[in-house]
């Protein structure tokens, strides 16, 4: 069963926080003037357990959700992670298990342990291919050599093709965008070029900071002319090309300038259980208190999935403007992007 919502849109895509915490504080993300040694992250006892998240995920493929994505925060500062990806890999209808990443935990036993338990692939957050730029970026003065290996254990493990998701912000890292698409470049790995976006409230977004998918496009193309590629499916979230020498693949998503609401099917779950149904959302639904107080059956809770999604209208990125784009909304950080 596939449920649709007021547009027509699919439910196939279910992206899981299993944290809010992070080890970096990257700055158009958890900002540290916000995210301080004071800031007061989940308890534990509020984060859904394992086997609450395995059974929302196993009631969403019931309706039509075949891609698990798990984020965070930083996923693989969760304990045991690997426990939960193979408790995913179980349920039935589930074709992708993807997870995305600093890499900075990304060893290659925790590679292959990812791999083992049953983890397809993961993208790996990366703003910046020189040294110093990325160690302003993420704050804590992490090497980009360590990210890179990371990256290379991924793809030893068969967690590959690695996607490489860079966030553009004009005036911080548009000057690596040919560093980076050099350095990716007849590689195994896809680098996905990301407007910056006005998530949450804590980046100080505005649009002069933007740097367009027309100016990453041109930029790009007067180095290595590129060739637009047809979508792998419908409602990919990255517009795909190809460079014409045969230099590999990348991606530009674009949801400021050229937004994609009309195609997304993606549903968004918090770490402690808030179900939201656009990124920029301004709140959730809670399925932990479902799950908790009311001790809600299956059937109760398919039928709260199915009345939210089917209700579904949201479309902010074709709406967005500088006044909207001040409005109260979740933090990336808590639901992962």
């Amino acid at each position: 069963m596939t449920i649709h919502d007021t547009r027509d849109r699919p439910l196939r895509d279910l992206r899981i926080s299993v944290t809010d915490r992070c080890n970096f504080r990257c700055v158009y993300c958890m900002p540290k003037e916000l995210f301080g040694s004071e800031h007061a992250f989940l308890p534990r006892s509020e984060i859904l357990s394992f086997e609450e998240i395995t059974r929302l995920a196993r009631l969403f493929a019931d309706e039509g959700v075949r891609k698990l994505r798990i984020t965070g925060g930083e996923p693989l500062v969760r304990h045991e992670i690997e426990q939960l990806i193979g408790m995913l890999a179980d349920i039935p209808g589930i074709d992708d298990i993807t997870l995305t990443t600093n890499a900075s935990l990304l060893t290659p036993q925790r590679a292959a342990a990812l791999r083992a338990a049953g983890l397809d692939r993961v993208t790996v957050s990366l703003d910046a291919i020189d040294d110093g730029v990325f160690r302003r970026i993420n704050d804590v003065d992490y090497p980009v050599a360590r990210v890179l290996e990371g990256i290379e254990a991924a793809s030893d493990a068969g967690l590959g093709p690695v996607k490489i998701n860079m966030v553009v912000k004009r005036g911080l890292n548009h000057d690596q965008i040919l560093p980076m698409a050099d350095y990716f470049r007849n590689s195994d790995h896809i680098l996905r070029f990301i407007e910056f976006m006005d998530v949450g409230n804590s980046n100080g977004w505005r649009m002069a900071d933007v740097v367009t998918a027309a100016e990453i496009r041109d930029t790009l193309h007067q180095a290595w002319p590129i060739e637009p590629l047809d979508p792998n499916y419908t409602g990919e979230v990255a517009s795909r090309y190809r460079y014409a020498d045969g230099g590999g693949e990348v991606g530009i998503i674009t949801s400021v300038t050229e937004p994609f609401c009309g195609t997304c099917t993606r549903a968004r779950l918090s770490a402690q259980g808030e179900l939201f149904t656009c990124l920029f959302a301004e709140g959730g639904h809670d399925f932990r208190y479902l799950m908790r107080q009311e001790q809600a059956s299956d059937e109760a809770i398919t039928q709260r999935i199915q009345s939210l999604w089917s209700a579904r209208s949201d479309r902010y990125s074709e709406l967005r403007t500088e006044e909207t784009a001040g409005q109260r909304k979740v933090e990336m950080s808590f639901i992962g992007g």
